[in-house]
Order: C-alpha cells, then structure tokens, then sequence
C-alpha cells in the first residue's frame, strides 16, 4: 500500500476550501496551516498561464525530515505517511530545514506539525478532509498499489509534475497538467 495524492491543475480554482476543511478538520491554530494554496504565472503578455495548486507535505519516499530527525518523531507508518509524534518533538526545527517543500510548521505548543493525508480518516475508510470538501473535484487520493485507485488512474491516463524533482524525494504528491 502506497498513499498517494494527484491535484488537476486544471480544475483548481484556487477557492481553500481544501485548507479550510484541514484546518477544521485537524485543530490546526488559527494563523497556521498544513495546506496552501499557491499561485504562479508563466509566460509574456499576451501568453500568459496561470496555475492553482493546493500544496501541503509530499509525503516523500525519501523523506528528509524523518532521517534528520533526532528523536524519532518524524517518522513514516504504513501507506508511506509521513507523521510527527508529538510528544517525541523536541521542536528543534531540523526536519523544517530539511524539507524542500516548506511543508512544516512550529505549533505553539512546541512541535512540528504538518498534513498527515488525515490518517485518522483514511484508517475509517473516508478520503482526507481536503479531497472530500473540493468544490471542483480537482483532488484524487488513494493507494497507488491499487490499479483501479482513482489517483492510480489519473496518473495512467494524464500528464502530471512533482515539485522539486532535483531534491531526489520522490514526493507523493502529483500535479496534473
């Protein structure tokens, strides 16, 4: 079982329903999140592109933070699922540093925090929080081990691109182009 997360850049309308919904979901601090959504423009006028993705951890096969971290808080479960323990978080940022998504955060009570694809969901058999409230569908999840998956689909029958490639992480988070 591998858990995985495609997001069609061509349906996202940049609404944050989907950082809403986590920040609900999870009793993220208000002022912090574990998801964003990020804007970039390409190209000169008149041949401009815009694109919408909703960016959160990557959930990395090689996972930087879980090696550099001292205490063992950063840690990968079943499904490939980067989590933080945080009761074994000393707080001392080196998995922040080392992750070249910026896809962590210091919680004020003095962990690290970040998405964790809502396991606690995924164990009940509900998709994440995020996938389950996007207005436009825009978002798939699931085990890329299984073929009739509906993100092991989309990643057979579509063009897609991970962020920072050259990291050498082998995210697990996929945009559909």
């Amino acid at each position: 079982m591998r858990y995985a997360m495609a997001i069609d850049t061509k349906k996202c309308v940049g609404c944050s329903d989907c950082v809403v919904a986590c920040q609900l979901e999870n009793n993220v601090p208000s002022g912090y999140c574990r998801d964003w959504v990020t804007e970039t423009v390409h190209g000169s006028y008149p041949n401009i592109e815009m694109e919408l993705r909703s960016e959160r951890c990557n959930h990395c096969d090689n996972a930087p933070c879980v090696r550099c971290c001292p205490t063992g808080a950063s840690h990968i479960v079943e499904g490939g699922v980067v989590l933080v323990t945080p009761n074994m978080c000393i707080g001392c940022g080196a998995c922040i540093e080392s992750c070249p998504y910026d896809a962590r955060f210091s919680h004020p009570d003095g962990h690290v925090d970040k998405c964790t694809f809502c396991i606690h969901r995924v164990r009940k058999g509900l998709q994440p929080a995020c996938v389950s409230v996007c207005p436009t569908k825009c978002m798939y999840f699931g085990d890329l081990d299984d073929p009739s998956s509906e993100v092991s689909k989309m990643l057979r029958t579509r063009q897609y691109k991970v962020l920072a490639p050259e990291a050498g992480t082998k995210p697990q988070v996929y945009y559909l182009v």
